[in-house]
């Protein structure tokens, strides 16, 4: 089979191949193993197979874009960035997206590559056709293009390359193209500042995240909401929240919250600012956060409390997501018996919101009440129950109702509740004497799809602990429990 696929390669490298030839070769190429034709494969087959490319033949030129799919997954990167440079640049401006999409593949595994990633360095011309692809209407060639930079500039040669040199004036044309590919050059900008504090350097000294800060302060509100989540993803590294603080952006941000009152469009970006503040607190410092910028949580409590389902549901993640650890846990605590009404609001949702935000409460729920072993004192564990009784009047009946539903999302949110708190001796204690829970527990039949299964069987491992060095004194119901938990075959 090897023979007659290279036989046919040598018939297109030889003179212009025929569709009908160009077809059979497609199909013979599929049942060869690309290892097998590494040592038959030469430069002139690629290149003659690239010049078809140039044809006014749609399907020759498909017919040839699969084939070169395959030849050239059997070469090394180094090679094809060595020996078919010149190809690559013509693929990416080729007008055909399939070829540029062939073409940016390539790319993708050159720098990916540790010696090919310096062979595209020494190509300025190769580099500008990359910059050029983020302006692309393609959005796939354009993504694969901003992850090749993103990797390209990993190294300290890359963002010389990018940054101080004539690329830079390509970067800024590519961004005048439209508000689109502005926000993906924005996007390539946030990505290399987040792998280094030099990168971040570089990055700022270009002037570009200061074009970011600054349409995000702007007056227009439907670019504060796209700029916001590039902000956003700059504050998940150390030194993007160093930038941000050292240049004011929090605080401005936290401003923009307090006059969002006044704003008859604030609903287009408060959500994206008060998530902001939300990844900030986990990723920082809750209570500092919440101490300094005090706007933030009245903001969230507001919008927890308002008839606005867009705005609960942002405001339910954001509490999921402070609540997520124990400062944060604390935090919300301080506010006493505001947070206690809310989750009775929240549990209210859970049951009888529409069904997007009924799993995103569930999920929050999940995430404030679970307590890791390591930090389950007695004050916790007091709050802990504090906050599930305020559920509802009957909390454990409500979680237990939502998942009997025949809606698996639903369903397994549910599970995920007991989950969270089934490692805590109060919900033990509070599992273990309803009627019927342990039979529930246990009974796999109930469970209509693996994520249902799996998700119960996460419940049975957090339940599992109950069972070790229960004294033995323990009550019946206990023993009935851990034996059929031990008992019960899950995988």
């Amino acid at each position: 089979m090897a023979e007659a696929a290279v036989e046919l390669l040598e018939r297109a490298a030889r003179r212009d191949a025929a569709l009908e030839e160009l077809r059979a070769l497609r199909v013979a190429l599929q049942a060869v193993p690309p290892a097998a034709l590494r040592a038959r494969l030469g430069e002139h087959h690629l290149g003659a197979l690239f010049a078809l490319l140039s044809a006014n033949d749609r399907e020759q030129v498909s017919a040839c874009v699969s084939i070169l799919e395959r030849l050239l997954q059997a070469l090394d990167p180094l090679y094809v960035i060595q020996n078919l440079r010149e190809e690559l640049q013509k693929g990416l401006c080729h007008p055909e997206d399939s070829v540029k999409i062939l073409t940016i593949a390539q790319v993708g595994r050159i720098v990916e590559d540790p010696g090919a990633v310096m062979e595209i360095l020494n190509s300025l011309e190769l580099l500008r056709q990359i910059i050029n692809c983020i302006g692309g209407e393609k959005i796939a060639v354009a993504k694969e293009a901003i992850k090749s930079l993103s990797r390209i500039a990993q190294t300290q040669e890359g963002l010389e390359a990018l940054f101080v040199s004539s690329l830079l004036s390509d970067l800024k044309n590519v961004m005048a193209t439209s508000d689109i590919v502005r926000y993906r050059v924005y996007e390539l900008i946030v990505e290399i500042s987040s792998v280094s504090a030099e990168s971040l350097n570089y990055c700022a000294n270009s002037g570009l995240i200061s074009e970011l800060i600054g349409e995000l302060t702007g007056e227009d509100v439907l670019v504060r909401a796209t700029c916001i989540e590039m902000v956003t993803s700059l504050a998940h590294t150390p030194q993007g929240r160093q930038y941000l603080a050292q240049q004011g952006v929090i605080d401005k941000i936290s401003n923009i919250i307090l006059g969002a009152e006044s704003d008859p469009f604030s609903s287009f970006y408060l959500p994206g600012f008060v998530k902001f503040f939300g990844n900030l607190a986990v990723v920082d410092s809750p209570q500092q956060i919440c101490e300094r910028y005090p706007v933030f949580m009245e903001k969230v409590f507001e919008m927890a409390e308002s008839q606005d389902p867009t705005m609960i549901g942002v405001a339910v993640d954001t509490l999921g997501i402070l609540g997520s650890n124990v400062e944060g846990k604390q935090v919300l605590q301080k506010t006493r018996s505001r947070f206690q009404n809310l989750l009775s609001k929240i549990g209210h949702q859970a049951k009888n919101a529409p069904t997007e935000l009924r799993l995103r409460c569930l999920d929050a729920i999940s995430s404030l009440l679970y307590l890791p072993p390591e930090q389950q004192t007695e004050d916790l564990l007091r709050m802990t129950e504090s906050w599930f009784t305020s559920l509802s009047s009957q909390p454990l009946e409500l979680f237990r109702s939502i998942s009997t539903q025949p809606f698996p999302d639903l369903h397994c949110g549910a599970l995920r509740v007991f989950t969270a708190i089934a490692n805590q001796p109060w919900a033990q204690k509070l599992m273990l004497h309803s009627p019927g829970f342990v039979e529930y527990v246990v009974d796999r039949s109930v469970e209509p799809d693996k994520a249902s299964k799996d998700a119960k069987y996460e419940l049975v491992k957090a339940l599992n602990p109950v069972a070790e060095n229960k004294p033995h004194s323990v009550h019946m119901r206990e023993y009935e429990l851990d034996s059929l938990l031990f008992s019960t075959c899950w995988m």
